[in-house]
């Protein structure tokens, strides 16, 4: 990898994994058949999956640490980390660690996109609500779509500037962007536009999943499967030592579709599109614009390209996070030239009549 940035919520991806023969050791209980927790977090279905039985009390735990990033990360839970920095009032806060380190490596990631990717984007999604005018619509028959005005949009978008976010340390230090990060040290983060908000969407759940996977390693885990929402983090391969199968999920397609089928180990999936949330004005019209969740920084509209998803495999779910929104938001051409230009990275991108075409073809 050249550089950090060069190595990102219902569900994106289903998982289908292949009975294998049963293996065990004196230490262990591997089986064929996952032991599985099924959750709700960061607005979206959560399932962990071990071949260990004996490992089984792992999985409470991993469910313990996505109760405690959320506590942190969300932007819309009263009292995390996040919300208290959106509601500071251009005053610093003190963050823990985690927070912190992930705003750090979005920022690193903001920074070398040039503005494409953005944290502070929040506002501009809090005004068009996707998720919430979802909700209404399929309550009321007759919800009438609201799209912000261009003046209106115009207005935020004054405050929409990775650079109003500064983190330094107990001394008040600058930390930059690739700095090194002690869990043993006091950080603070500060808005320098009072009205600017973060917005983490593009990258926490992929820090999540690296962290959980982390934390089964060092629980002996060797064979499992990690999903949050469209985030699947693969550890080791099956039982038998064969790849697991996974299915990328077939744009706008029923739940559990899939356009097609990988077969990977000990690697993250991670997936962005138009499809995951999203609403139209006339839902009958052929041609309709689409207005979902992914927003172009300089417009602050839903971006209007020619994918309907990106797929982005590499070791790290977080990297994942962030490249599978960053060449969504590139487009195919570019998007492609610049998975091309990767090491150890690769995608597969779904156009609007749905051709798939992967980095590695």
């Amino acid at each position: 990898m050249k550089n950090a940035f060069q190595r990102k919520h219902l569900s994106l991806f289903s998982f289908l994994f292949l009975a294998s023969t049963v293996m065990t050791s004196c230490s262990r209980i591997r089986t064929q058949t996952p032991v599985s927790h099924t959750g709700f977090a960061f607005d979206t279905v959560v399932t962990i999956s071990i071949y260990d039985s004996s490992k089984a009390d792992a999985l409470e735990q991993c469910f313990a640490l996505c109760e405690k990033y959320e506590s942190l990360f969300s932007t819309t839970l009263e009292g995390s980390e996040i919300w208290k920095i959106n509601h500071a009032n251009g005053k610093r806060t003190a963050v823990s660690y985690d927070t912190a380190l992930l705003i750090q490596s979005a920022l690193s990631y903001c920074d070398q996109s040039q503005g494409i990717l953005d944290l502070t984007l929040h506002p501009i999604a809090e005004e068009w609500d996707i998720s919430g005018q979802m909700r209404q619509a399929s309550a009321l028959a007759d919800y009438d779509y609201s799209i912000p005005s261009e003046q209106t949009l115009s207005e935020l978008l004054t405050h929409v500037d990775y650079r109003n976010v500064v983190i330094t340390d107990a001394n008040g230090s600058e930390i930059g962007y690739n700095d090194t990060l002690s869990d043993d040290t006091g950080y603070f983060v500060t808005l320098t536009d009072n009205e600017s908000a973060i917005d983490l969407g593009f990258i926490a759940k992929g820090y999540i999943a690296d962290r959980l996977k982390e934390y089964l390693l060092s629980q002996g885990v060797e064979s499992g499967i990690i999903s949050l929402g469209g985030n699947i983090l693969l550890i080791g391969s099956k039982p038998d030592g064969t790849p697991f199968n996974v299915g990328i999920q077939k744009p706008f397609g029923a739940t559990n579709e899939v356009i097609t089928t990988i077969q990977q180990s000990d690697i993250s999936v991670v997936s962005s599109g138009c499809y995951e949330r999203y609403f139209m004005t006339d839902a009958d019209e052929k041609d309709g614009i689409i207005y979902h969740h992914i927003f172009d920084a300089t417009t602050g509209c839903p971006v209007q390209n020619d994918l309907l998803g990106v797929s982005i495999l590499s070791a790290s779910s977080m990297e994942g996070d962030a490249l599978s929104t960053y060449c969504y938001l590139l487009g195919l051409d570019k998007g492609l030239e610049y998975i091309r230009s990767l090491e150890n990275v690769d995608a597969v991108f779904i156009t609007k009549d749905y051709a798939i075409i992967s980095s590695y073809s």
